[in-house]
């Protein structure tokens, strides 16, 4: 580096990750927004998510798509069950990467949560009020017939053969996502849904195969991290999502390093550290939130594990993202609904960190005007006395 050269921060290097490379380490996290039908992404999905990969991000991840149809958060949510719903991702992963950023699909199974209220109905159970303005419920699932709280649908057991064709679900939408242009996939196996009430105590009190102790809870999670490893083509990384710990006296961080190490080993290559969501909301924390309050987890497991972490929580600023990744804790940073706040956030910490000044990162026909105008900004030189 030259004399007086400013160092490009972490958060702007390239980083590869198995045959593809991300051009910088930021990550649109997965954010359901209530605009599907069907499954089926629509033109709403490709101005929305287009907006984070024109804004500068380096991975744009769809939100979550349900493996099967009862696999879905809501009924407005994306879905991959089916052949019919590539066309449409095609178009969203082909606009994305004329952007520059790597097109991601987080899939996901809602398990026992599922047919539940959108985030602006309640994001509860759904109520005779919802039924009478036709919402249409459908059966859900667990790892018991026991219900997340009052209200809540109470849910079917899982059969070994169920469990065993959704893993093959899984494994198909896998394929799917590939045919679609996806260049990252991510399993869900956070917040409450099919996976986690799988790994937690709490919500797992089967006494078969998978259930009991922590590697019999883990079976189904490390079946299907396997399933999908070995259908997403081995040059793309594959990412898994847990909650690091649920609050409730149940999964904690010791089993979520347990769990990283054996998902490593079983081919994930990045271990995304979200928290809490088993009995309530996907978003209830198990600890006070601030700045990065789940930063420590993604950070404990890259270190005691070595496999590669995405950090997530409240994640507010391009220097705040910068001193994570430069203090180890994390090889990723996922901005969530600071994202929806400024669909630019990229581009900004770009500035902010100094890395940009001529708004060469900026999309060109945007880049120009504004390099123009900064110029126009700029305070005018005193005149000499």
């Amino acid at each position: 580096m030259q004399d007086g050269a400013v160092a490009r921060p972490l958060l702007f290097t390239p980083l590869p990750l198995r045959g593809v490379v991300a051009r910088n380490r930021v990550v649109i996290s997965p954010m359901v927004q209530y605009q599907a039908r069907d499954g089926f992404v629509n033109d709403f999905h490709i101005v929305h998510l287009g907006s984070f990969a024109r804004g500068g991000a380096g991975i744009v991840f769809t939100e979550n798509a349900g493996v099967v149809p009862e696999g879905r958060v809501t009924e407005m949510d994306l879905g991959l069950w089916s052949e019919d719903h590539i066309e449409g991702l095609q178009r969203l992963t082909a606009f994305i990467h004329r952007q520059g950023a790597l097109a991601g699909i987080q899939l996901t199974h809602s398990g026992r949560k599922g047919s539940m209220q959108s985030g602006p109905e309640g994001n509860g159970p759904l109520t005779p009020a919802d039924l009478a303005r036709g919402r249409r419920p459908w059966p859900v699932v667990g790892p018991t017939a026991e219900p997340v709280g009052p209200d809540w649908q109470v849910p079917r057991q899982l059969t070994p053969a169920d469990i065993a064709r959704l893993v093959d679900a899984w494994a198909q939408a896998a394929r799917r996502a590939d045919r679609a242009g996806f260049d990252v996939c991510e399993i869900h196996g956070a917040h409450g849904y099919l996976l986690a009430s799988f790994l937690s105590p709490i919500s797992n009190t089967r006494n078969d195969a998978w259930g009991g102790d922590r590697a019999g809870r883990m079976r189904f999670a490390l079946e299907v991290a396997r399933a999908v490893r070995a259908a997403w083509p081995a040059n793309k990384p594959l990412f898994f999502r847990v909650s690091a710990l649920d609050g409730a006296g149940g999964w904690d961080l010791e089993d979520t390093v347990v769990l990283a190490a054996e998902l490593k080993a079983s081919g994930v290559d990045v271990v995304d550290c979200s928290s809490g969501g088993l009995t309530g909301t996907a978003t209830a924390a198990p600890i006070p939130r601030h700045p990065g309050f789940q930063v420590p987890y993604a950070s404990a497991v890259r270190r005691r594990t070595a496999v590669a972490t995405m950090a997530v929580g409240l994640i507010l600023d391009g220097p705040q993202a910068e001193a994570i990744l430069q203090e180890g804790h994390a090889d990723l940073v996922a901005i969530g609904r600071q994202a929806l706040y400024d669909p630019y956030w990229a581009l900004h910490a770009a500035q902010a960190l100094g890395c940009d000044p001529a708004f060469a990162l900026w999309p060109a026909e945007i880049g120009w005007w504004l390099e123009k105008r900064s110029k126009i900004l700029q305070p005018a030189p005193k005149a000499a006395k």
